[in-house]
């Protein structure tokens, strides 16, 4: 067992300050509790710690559900090793579940990136998939080429779900599309959760979708038709419904600060599920690199479609985005909220019932954060995270 004592721990009950959490490790698999946490408590821990973080802050690991790659590789490839090193990468920055975002392609190359990543899948590297197209919208269509996009065809679907043999936990489609009402329900069937995205649908044709079963915003206000006094459009829809769940890419670049504060505030961060949407370039400097079929160019940390001012993903990690949420690492309230909106919520959201809590018999994953709120240390199923190098990861400096 390994038990850990930090200044600051939030657990599933609230903020600790100081708190304690005790671990098993993965390979006592013939121990029902390997790799799970085994008990938390606030104060003085019940013996002499392991791990001593006196002036750190323990959090659950963050949960990322929309992301296409980082630190060079992407999940786009269907290259094993590059979803690998994706998923590596942001693990360094804490991302203990990822969800591996797919984007739009043509239907031969749609089929080989998903059983890659139901390969990766199987093997614990990625949580699942996520399709992001190609059911978009032409006319929102964002960083995803517009020679590919297609009308939800059964046969399709049906063909990618056989493939992926349950690997595939979202998609995102835009609900004005022809065939896209028969998509939602057979999806749902499928315990698919589908989120509204890449959309030019109306403010009642979003509420149809919610009402046939769609869960989730995709990356709420961007790559949607504008909010408008007389023609709400989707974002408005999702954003009042209880059975909503919104995504915003907390990064400075794609949301302003002061929307994502008024969506917080008005819908809680029991219903904001922060991502990264990170491709490649996350966590490198500056250059150019590809998105699926496209080419991106990235300058000062933001990725643009070459010749475009389309933005095209986010170079950011999971810690600089759970930076953003907190406006004082001293506030109980900020903390909790930022731990809900990067683990406990997107958890919630794809029933992913073992991590994004720190309690009792859920996973053993969990993120060390200095007073900065920095990445010391990472534990995954009970096993602490070895960094590529000694710097551990090239920082990018916040937005």
């Amino acid at each position: 067992m390994t038990l850990i004592a930090a200044g600051t721990v939030v657990t599933a009950e609230g903020v600790h300050r100081p708190g304690w959490v005790e671990t098993a490790p993965a390979g006592l698999s013939a121990q029902p509790t390997a790799g799970r946490i085994v008990a938390v408590g606030s104060g003085t821990p019940p013996r002499r710690p392991d791990h001593d973080f006196a002036d750190a802050i323990v959090v659950p690991g963050f949960v990322d559900i929309h992301v296409h790659g980082g630190g060079g590789a992407s999940y786009t490839d269907g290259v094993a090793d590059e979803i690998v090193r994706a998923a590596r990468f942001h693990r360094e920055h804490g991302t203990t579940t990822t969800l591996a975002s797919l984007v739009t392609a043509s239907p031969t190359d749609l089929r080989t990136e998903v059983a890659a990543l139901t390969d990766a899948t199987r093997a614990g590297v990625v949580a699942g998939i996520h399709l992001e197209g190609p059911w978009l919208s032409s006319a929102r269509c964002g960083a995803h080429d517009a020679s590919q996009l297609r009308n939800p065809d059964p046969a399709e679907i049906d063909s990618l779900l056989g493939a992926a043999d349950g690997a595939i936990r979202m998609v995102t489609l835009a609900p004005e599309l022809p065939g896209s009402s028969d998509a939602i329900e057979r999806l749902v069937a499928a315990g698919v959760v589908v989120a509204v995205g890449h959309t030019d649908a109306s403010y009642d044709q979003a509420r149809a979708a919610i009402d046939l079963g769609a869960t989730v915003g995709t990356h709420v206000f961007n790559a949607m038709r504008p909010l408008h006094h007389r023609d709400p459009g989707p974002a408005l829809a999702l954003l009042e419904d209880p059975r909503v769940t919104v995504e915003l890419i907390a990064d400075g670049v794609h949301v302003h600060d002061a929307l994502l504060r008024h969506v917080v505030a008005t819908t809680g961060p029991g219903r904001v599920a922060l991502i990264t949407d990170a491709m490649a370039a996350a966590g490198l400097p500056d250059g150019s690199f590809r998105l699926g079929t496209l080419d991106v160019d990235v300058a000062d940390h933001v990725a643009r479609v070459r010749g475009q001012s389309t933005i095209a993903g986010s170079t950011a990690s999971m810690d600089r985005i759970f930076r953003a949420a907190v406006a004082d690492a001293g506030d109980n309230g900020a903390l909790a909220a930022a731990v809900a909106m990067t683990a406990t919520t997107p958890a919630r959201t794809l029933g992913l019932d073992e991590v994004g809590r720190l309690a009792p018999g859920l996973a053993a994953d969990l993120v060390v954060l200095d007073g900065d709120l920095q990445v010391t240390a990472v534990m995954a199923t009970g096993e602490w995270v070895v960094f590529e190098d000694d710097k551990k990861f090239a920082r990018t400096p916040d937005n």
